[in-house]
């Protein structure tokens, strides 16, 4: 069996014996180094018989748990019956046995010199409240296994291996894990790549609050392994942008997409910001500089959106052979006044359209209006604004965003004087603002459009290599 510097390891969490087993074989078909086994899971429990039949359907690492109610497991009975089933899984041959910190000093006291030989011990301890200070836990045990919990901690276990990680936790299926933000096994290698990350491994990522419905680490990763570039793209689910980017100053990470809500406040977070983005007055892109640690803002945004809403109306305008923009003279409404919408309504009137913006806010519509020299009116104005035929709408909010894909920004009685209809969210690829467009007659432009097209912007600048644009198109296509 080929060995890693970081070892991935499934629990497993079966409520009977042929569960476990099961779930064994399915570790072991999967690749899986390690397998815990959850014995406080199981409904029936014959310590000396079920841990043989354990241990000998294993043909991975064993790690034998026993989780108290205390620690955030399954089991409510005496303790010293738990603790004995942990010693005779020590006798009977497993790798390794998991005790909690509040009991470990009492049970390795009690073993005896041989049984202490058979196999390791992994002392835990589980927060479920806070983060520990660098002094609490530091005073735990060294060395240790330091993994966060919940979402937010999703990169402690992605980059083990970048920083010397001993395990990685994976589980089974999604949604069945044995503490929160534990991402599959499938996940770990699929899309993560992990067996491929080590030192040297290049740590980029998108930062943003929400994070986990995003493509980019599908569509970044599967890339990278294509090309041979040593990178590693993950979610970072932020709650202050300048806080964040203090603490991940290190030179390992070498670049960040930012997405909502953060593109304005990016601005003001970069050592320098390159003049289109610094006019549009919102960022995207941020790349560390190698020579000097500065970070740059760059905004790759406007680019993808507007080149995926002229392709579209090429497409459906067989009568347009100009050589020009297509937006040239169209009215174009921009639903939104964050950092999406002001690169779209940049964008447009760079291309000679007449900009309207339309917002929940009418202040943020009046203040984004002004700087682009357009109009603006407020988001429930935007139901009987019909001032032309043929304008072009493009949704630059969450709103229609997975799991709330029942919203739209618009009714669909108002969407008939559209030729082109753009959404910038693409979780849904189709959501109900463009399926109802496409059903009043307007063309429509999905956020996967722009998605890619910024993307190739943001590879280029993270990996200095050209933008395999094929490719981009062909993963895209497969998500």
């Amino acid at each position: 069996m080929a060995t890693y510097s970081t070892l991935i390891c499934a629990p497993i969490m079966g409520k009977s014996m042929n569960q476990m087993i099961l779930d064994i074989d399915k570790a072991r078909e999967i690749g899986v180094d390690m397998v815990e086994i959850r014995l406080d899971y199981l409904s029936s429990f014959n310590p000396y018989q079920d841990i043989q039949i354990l241990i000998k359907s294993c043909t991975m690492l064993t790690l034998f748990t026993y989780r108290p109610k205390w620690e955030g497991g399954e089991y409510e009975g005496d303790d010293s019956i738990r603790l004995d089933a942990l010693k005779l899984a020590m006798e009977l041959g497993a790798n390794y046995i998991d005790v909690e910190l509040q009991v470990a000093h009492e049970f390795i006291s009690s073993l005896d010199e041989k049984t202490r030989e058979k196999s390791k011990i992994i002392v835990s301890s589980h927060n479920y409240h806070a983060t520990p200070s660098v002094e609490e836990i530091g005073d735990l045990m060294v060395p240790f296994i330091g993994l966060v919990m919940t979402e937010k901690g999703l990169i402690s276990r992605l980059l083990c291996p970048k920083y010397g990680g001993y395990l990685t936790f994976g589980s089974l299926e999604e949604g069945i894990v044995s503490a929160p933000g534990q991402p599959t096994v499938k996940d770990l290698l699929d899309i993560y790549n992990l067996r491929d990350i080590g030192p040297d491994t290049k740590v980029l990522g998108l930062i943003g609050k929400p994070v986990s419905q995003s493509k980019s680490p599908l569509l970044f990763n599967k890339t990278f392994k294509s090309v041979g570039f040593d990178g590693v793209y993950v979610p970072f689910l932020v709650d202050d942008l300048a806080k964040f980017l203090a603490a991940y100053a290190s030179a390992d990470f070498a670049g960040f997409s930012c997405t909502m809500p953060y593109k304005e406040a990016a601005l003001e977070c970069c050592d320098e910001v390159d003049p289109i983005a610094k006019l549009i007055g919102a960022v995207n892109t941020i790349v560390r500089r190698p020579s000097d640690g500065k970070l740059i803002g760059y905004n790759t945004d406007y680019v993808g959106a507007i080149s995926a809403i002229e392709d579209g109306l090429r497409g459906s305008d067989q009568n347009y052979h100009g050589s020009g923009s297509p937006l040239e003279g169209k009215l174009f409404v921009v639903i939104g006044a964050g950092g999406a919408g002001k690169a779209l309504a940049y964008g447009a009137k760079a291309k000679g359209a007449k900009v309207v913006i339309a917002n929940r806010t009418y202040e943020r519509s009046r203040e984004l209006a002004a700087l682009v020299g357009g109009d603006a009116i407020t988001l429930s104005q935007l139901e009987t604004f019909c001032p032309e035929d043929g304008m072009i709408l493009a949704n630059t909010t969450s709103i229609g965003m997975h799991p709330k894909i029942e919203e739209t920004p618009i009714p669909k009685h108002a969407l008939s004087a559209y030729a082109l209809v753009f959404d910038a969210v693409y979780t849904p690829k189709m959501t109900r603002l463009l399926l109802e467009a496409k059903e009043s007659g307007a063309a429509v432009v999905t956020g996967v459009d722009m998605f890619i097209v910024q993307a190739y912007e943001q590879y280029e600048r993270f990996t200095g290599l050209p933008a395999p644009k094929e490719l981009f198109k062909e993963i895209v296509s497969k998500m």
